[in-house]
């Protein structure tokens, strides 16, 4: 009779094995590659493992894959234009899939990620930034917002002072209102009356 397969998984097993992979190359055990990093004048020297760099960058991969023959015991690979502090980064985001960089160097270790053809790097700078730009413009948004609310607040009190003016302007036309030049008053002063038509007054004249 046969039984049922089940499936054996370890959700700590990727996480340990970075972590051993990362130990064994920071004491220096069983590394086959020596990456020599150079940027205006500034020359460092990693050891690392192929198959760690091979499985996080195509451009490693194509190298090991594609060399002939062994310089010896250990591979030799020459990077120019590479600053040592971002190749420190770089090796460190792929044995332990997380480092710790600057803001302004972000845009550094994207470069560094596409001139190594690391896909998850390159996703995870590419991310930051999104995040980085979306909260620059977030508080530019705010600070928009609390300007006009500023600008809003310090032009209504002059909007309820010139309504105070108008509304006195009014009253004082109400208090003394000044009559139209045809008005009865005037005719009135003239002597004539306003029910009087012209033609009465001249007989009576």
């Amino acid at each position: 009779m046969e039984s049922n397969a089940v499936l054996l998984e370890s959700k700590s097993s990727p996480i340990n094995l970075l972590n051993e992979m990362h130990q064994l190359r920071l004491l220096g055990h069983l590394c086959d590659v020596t990456v020599s990093v150079e940027y205006q004048g500034v020359r460092a020297e990693f050891v690392a493992h192929k198959a760690v760099l091979a499985a996080t960058s195509k451009f490693f991969k194509e190298v090991f894959l594609n060399e002939k023959g062994m310089d010896g015991p250990r591979t030799n690979v020459f990077l120019n234009e590479v600053q040592v502090a971002d190749f420190a980064s770089f090796l460190e985001f792929v044995y332990t899939a997380k480092v710790e960089v600057e803001e302004d160097r972000v845009q550094r270790m994207l470069e560094i990620a596409e001139k190594l053809k690391c896909l998850d790097l390159s996703e995870t700078c590419f991310q930051l930034k999104k995040q980085m730009l979306e909260s620059v413009l977030l508080e530019l948004q705010n600070f928009s917002e609390s300007q006009n609310s500023e600008e809003e607040s310090a032009a209504q009190p002059s909007i309820l002072l010139e309504s105070k003016a108008a509304a006195v302007a009014e009253a004082d036309q109400a208090d003394c209102p000044l009559d139209p030049p045809d008005s009865p008053v005037d005719r009135l002063s003239n002597g004539m009356s306003p029910e009087m038509p012209a033609t009465k007054s001249k007989e009576k004249m």
